[in-house]
């Protein structure tokens, strides 16, 4: 018994070092973080507000790599495809959900990945140039009832968060526009200020300055709850009940990655968003922080993929 004993001992020995390796040093190297964008954009300060407090907090530098193209699918397979050690992780949006129903992608977009947190939610605004004639969200549908397919729709491109939140409003208001895909939010907006497009689904950061200055007309939130730095703007669900999309922003890393590293992060994603300048910069941009479980991320995600699933089907909806 007392050999059997000792040689017991010594596998524990020989297997300890080895698990601690793994995670107990982790992370002993630098961590990649994927920002499926290019530099400059709302997910890339995300991710850029985070790498300096991640490599003060672990004592590695958490380097952003950004890697663009297909509305975010590009970057996702290679976050999805890297080694599951906890040295790549990977800042999302909600576009994430709506490629992941558009584009034809090498994994599980809900059991391939490895959830961490939540970050923001980021609600849009329904806003129209200040030539249509409706001063609030009632008298809007009403005038698209009564002309179906007249007024246009600009989005920063098919398959979007914002284009399909703008279809799930046309289908649960029986309503019509003429859907115009951009290649960015920038352009659209450009032309909804020149009268060439009459309406846009965009964020606070977008529109709040033309709002303020009468250029543009807010006439709700696609939020569930009202924006609290926009408090008179409706939501677009006390008008047409049911309607609600979130803008959000999130972490995920490979699945596997092991469950301590995504414990620690997602601790770390907690912490840094309490933090007041983190909280500041965020809802500078509109975004309200919102930490959360790794599960509830990931319900998020499989929610708005089956959301979005049945907007594509019904709008006959395809990326050409």
């Amino acid at each position: 018994m007392k050999t059997r004993h000792a040689l017991l001992l010594l596998a524990l020995a020989a297997v300890l070092p080895a698990a601690q390796a793994q995670t107990g040093k982790w992370p002993d190297k630098p961590v990649r973080v994927i920002v499926p964008f290019p530099p400059g954009g709302t997910t890339d300060v995300v991710a850029r507000t985070f790498g300096p407090q991640l490599a003060e907090e672990y004592g590695q530098q958490f380097i952003v790599d950004n890697r663009a193209g297909a509305g975010g699918s590009i970057g996702a397979e290679i976050a999805a495809r890297a080694n599951s050690d906890g040295y790549t992780i990977i800042v999302v949006t909600s576009s994430y959900a709506a490629t992941s129903v558009l584009y034809k992608l090498p994994y599980d977009p809900v059991k391939g990945i490895a959830p961490i947190s939540m970050i923001s939610i980021l609600p849009f605004i329904l806003a129209v140039n200040p030539s249509v004639k409706a001063g609030n969200l009632k008298a809007y549908i009403e005038l698209l009832s009564s002309q179906p397919g007249v007024l246009n729709f600009g989005s920063p491109g098919t398959g979007s968060t914002p284009h399909l939140a703008g279809e799930l409003f046309q289908q649960m208001t029986r309503t019509k526009l003429l859907h115009v895909a951009y290649k960015g939010d920038a352009p659209a907006l450009v032309d909804l200020l020149g009268g060439q497009i009459q309406m846009v689904i965009a964020t606070e950061i977008l529109l709040g300055p033309h709002l303020k200055a009468g250029k543009v007309r807010g006439l709700a939130v696609t939020t569930a709850r009202r924006s609290p730095s926009l408090p008179d703007l409706p939501t677009i669900g006390e008008v047409v009940p049911g309607y609600a999309v979130d803008g959000w922003a999130g972490m995920w890393a490979p699945a596997g990655t092991p469950k301590d590293v995504v414990a620690r992060l997602n601790r770390s994603v907690a912490r840094i968003l309490k933090l007041p300048e983190v909280q500041a910069r965020l809802r500078a941009s509109g975004a309200d922080p919102t930490p959360s479980t790794p599960e509830e991320f990931a319900r998020v995600v499989a929610r708005d993929i089956a959301t979005w699933s049945k907007v594509v089907k019904a709008g006959n909806i395809s990326i050409n």
